[in-house]
């Protein structure tokens, strides 16, 4: 199996790489003027209610919502070139482990974490025969570190005995294992195997939402509509560049609206901080000039390393 790079292989190098990026596009048009696309023909019109509009409707049918949804991707390519897993990993098997770490936590202190980890235990056979109480105090830094123990136990358990140590590259295979779903499987299959999978994580879903793609809330029901949406072949960096818009600018509490560089697309425009300076105090990582969530990020990415667990 060939080594992993820890990324989608796709994305063009900047050509300014070592050089911190623009922070944002300003939105190509007045907000106001761009809420109100006109209804294509054919389809049925949808009405939400949008931030932008001050509670009035946001009407559109399916196939102009469809070419929004693909329009957004594409300008989120241009802002993201650089777009990867946040979780660091040097094979399937790492992948598989800290994807599983990293619920209900960051990347950032799943990274923080991993290193310790796998010097101790590199492959699912010496993880499958780890003490109970060693491995939990390892990545106790993660929470819920029993429950995590467990499914590790078990998850690299099943490897050994069932997969010759390998890590499996089907989705069936890998749901099959304790405490991997299918958002792990996703993880795994598009960033180790080259498998497209949308990632259906919180991030995701509140942006899908908030862009009006979908109303629908179950990970399962989110996916199957945004699958409907895009070619099988972007899925995959579609979920990256996702989830790097929510990290970074289109946050849970208070999203950077007035930094947006695709507020002029968004139905939800208005719900954050509209003032272009206030919004610009509200970024995050590379966009707002601080380390991002990797130890060891790719060549290409802007922005500076993440800090060693205990660092200052």
């Amino acid at each position: 199996m060939a080594k992993s790079t820890g990324r989608e292989p796709a994305a063009k190098k900047p050509d300014d790489v070592g050089k911190p990026p623009p922070v944002v596009r300003e939105p190509a048009a007045s907000p106001d003027a761009a809420k109100r696309p006109a209804a294509a023909k054919g389809g049925a019109s949808t009405s939400v209610q949008g931030a932008a509009l001050g509670g009035k409707p946001w009407r559109e049918s399916r196939l102009a919502m469809v070419r929004r949804a693909r329009r957004t991707n594409r300008e989120l390519a241009e802002v993201y070139p650089y777009a990867h897993p946040e979780l660091d990993f040097e094979n399937p098997f790492q992948l598989l482990v800290a994807t599983v770490l990293s619920a209900q936590t960051t990347d950032l202190r799943v990274n923080q974490t991993t290193p310790a980890l796998f010097a101790k235990y590199p492959t699912p056979e010496d993880l499958a025969a780890a003490p109970p109480e060693e491995l939990e105090e390892i990545i106790r830094p993660t929470g819920f570190f029993r429950a995590k123990a467990r499914s590790l136990l078990g998850l690299s358990a099943a490897l050994r005995d069932r997969f010759d140590g390998e890590v499996p590259g089907r989705l069936d295979d890998l749901v099959s294992l304790p405490g991997v779903g299918r958002k792990t499987a996703f993880v795994v299959l598009g960033n180790a195997f080259g498998v497209p999978g949308l990632t259906v994580d919180t991030h995701f879903g509140r942006l899908v939402r908030r862009w009006k793609w979908t109303e629908e809330t179950d990970p399962e029901k989110v996916e199957a509509a945004v699958a409907a949406i895009f070619p099988k072949k972007d899925w995959t960096m579609l979920s990256h560049r996702v989830i790097f818009h929510g990290r970074r600018i289109c946050h849970s509490r208070k999203p950077a609206c007035g930094a947006c560089p695709i507020a002029h697309l968004c139905p939800s425009y208005g719900e954050g901080e509209t003032d272009p300076e206030k919004a610009r105090k509200l970024l995050k990582y590379e966009k707002g000039g601080f380390p991002g969530q990797r130890l060891k990020p790719p060549p290409d990415y802007p922005g500076r390393p993440a800090p060693e667990l205990g660092a200052r």
